[in-house]
Parts: structure tokens; sequence; C-alpha cells
């Protein structure tokens, strides 16, 4: 199989996988006693999305690794692309039935791996219906999720030109000087959308236009996002939609990756946001 044929099937398994993970959501709300290798708790929901998602990925001819946020290492399915997950981006949310979401990345290179060697990148988005935006060479597209786990196009998505909206992870008394100066100036601008859910958030940016960043904090220096399994994926999505992505020094995709867990701030949005950000705290 071809690894365009791999691609195909890979969406195609996420696609599938999306309401068995949604209608197991209900019964898994409950946290583990046990932690995630970044030291954030597990629910139930987590760990069955991640087992369904590498029993599922694996068997995909054409995948030969996969690997995602709750578990230590990579997974080796023989050869092929890797893929990276975050099972249940905003798992946190499902307690009080907010937006949650599925994010992967397929890198042609072994994990861990710079945004540069994605050659597709996906989330599933779990809110009032069930939508899925795949970016694969060039414009992303949004789907609408059926029952059946099949998919039907609404839009080609690009980021308007006129932004709307906002949203910023983090303690405020944790965000630094220069990153405060950057938000005063942007909350005169846009309206305030922040849900506690990265997925959720982004999807709102690529709705309306605006920017997200979960940045550097005084208290994580490297921000709290992974960047194989969060930061990369979502900035290929982003830049592809006809935005901006950056660590504050530049784009995403451009960070080297060195630790499969490995952190990054990340800022995603309309390119004039982000170019804007990156002066103010690079100043």
């Amino acid at each position: 199989m071809g690894s365009d044929d791999a691609l195909a099937r890979i969406v195609d398994v996420v696609s599938r996988a999306a309401p068995d993970v949604r209608d197991a959501l209900a019964g898994r709300r409950s946290y583990l006693d046990e932690e995630n290798p970044s030291g954030e708790s597990m629910l139930d929901a987590d760990v069955y999305a991640d087992d369904l998602l590498e029993e599922r990925l694996t068997a995909v001819d054409g995948v030969g690794a996969y690997a995602s946020e709750e578990r230590e290492g990579v997974v080796n399915a023989g050869e092929g692309l890797s893929v990276a997950c975050d099972p249940l981006d905003g798992s946190s949310n499902l307690k009080p039935n907010n937006t949650m979401g599925t994010i992967v990345g397929v890198y042609d290179a072994p994990l861990p791996a710079s945004g540069r060697d994605l050659v597709a990148a996906a989330f599933v988005l779990y809110g009032p219906i069930t939508t899925m935006v795949v970016a694969r060479e060039g414009t992303p597209t949004e789907f609408l999720v059926t029952e059946d786990g099949d998919r039907e196009k609404l839009r080609d998505v690009e980021l308007p030109e006129e932004p709307t909206v906002y949203g910023f992870g983090g303690r405020v008394p944790d965000w630094p000087d220069d990153f405060s100066g950057y938000v005063e100036e942007v909350e005169r601008e846009l309206k305030l959308r922040y849900g506690g859910s990265m997925i959720g958030d982004v999807n709102q940016v690529l709705t309306y236009g605006g920017v997200f960043a979960y940045p550097a904090l005084a208290s994580s220096p490297d921000g709290k996002l992974r960047l194989v399994f969060e930061g990369a994926p979502i900035g290929y999505i982003v830049e592809a939609a006809g935005g901006a992505s950056s660590d504050g020094g530049g784009s995403l995709l451009d960070v080297e990756a060195t630790e499969l867990h490995q952190r990054t701030p990340v800022h995603v949005g309309n390119r004039g946001l982000i170019e804007r950000l990156e002066s103010a705290v690079s100043r």
C-alpha cells in the first residue's frame, strides 16, 4: 500500500472511530489512579480512546508507528508512516459536558519528528455535532461525521481575513509581562472565546478568525501543550488554512523535536496577529 492509500485509510479509521469514542464518554467520566507521561491525571475516557485508536491505527497497512500523549513510548507497527495522537483533547471538559476533541498528526519520519515531517493532520470535534477537519496537500476540509463514521463535506476551511475572537490558556498571574502586554492590545479588538479545550478554541479561530495561544508561563517556560501531539499538527492545519503558527519565535513546524512528550508554547491564528505576538514577546 502506498503512502497516499495509507493516509486515506488513516483518515477513514479516525473518522469511523469518532462515534465509538463519543458514545463511550458518558460512562467513562471518572479519574484513574494513574498519570500520563506529562504528569496529568487520566480519565477512563482518555485510556479508552487511546486504546481504541492504537488498536485500529496500528492495524492499517502502511502505518509503522503509533504514539499518544497517554503512553510513555512509541508502539512499533512495522514499516510506514508514524501516527501521533492526542486521543481526547480537553478531557477535563467531560465532567461539565463541554467540548472535547481528538488530534492526529501523520509524520513521514520516526517519532519524535518535527512539523516539517507532517504529511497530514486532522482533528475531530465532539461538539453539539461531530465534525472533522483534515489537512492534506492544501486547504483543509471540514466534514460532518455521521453516526456510522461516514464523512459529509461541509466546507473548505480558510481563516476569515477579519479576525473576531481570541482565547488564551494558562492562569493570568502566570503570564509573562510581554505576553500580558500583547493580551491588553488584543482584548480591545476581539471577543473572548475560551472553553478549556484547545481544539474547541482553535476551531473557533478557524471559523471566525482570530488567535489562540497557550503561551510560555512563569511556572512553565516551555508552555503546557505537547509539540508532537498538539502543537505541530494544529500548526499544520492553521497554516494550511492561510494562518500562521508560532512558538514565540517562529513557525511551530520548524521547532526541532528532541523528545516524544516535549512541550512548547503554542500560538495560532491570523497571520497579522501572530506577527504582532512575535514582536511583542521578542522585545
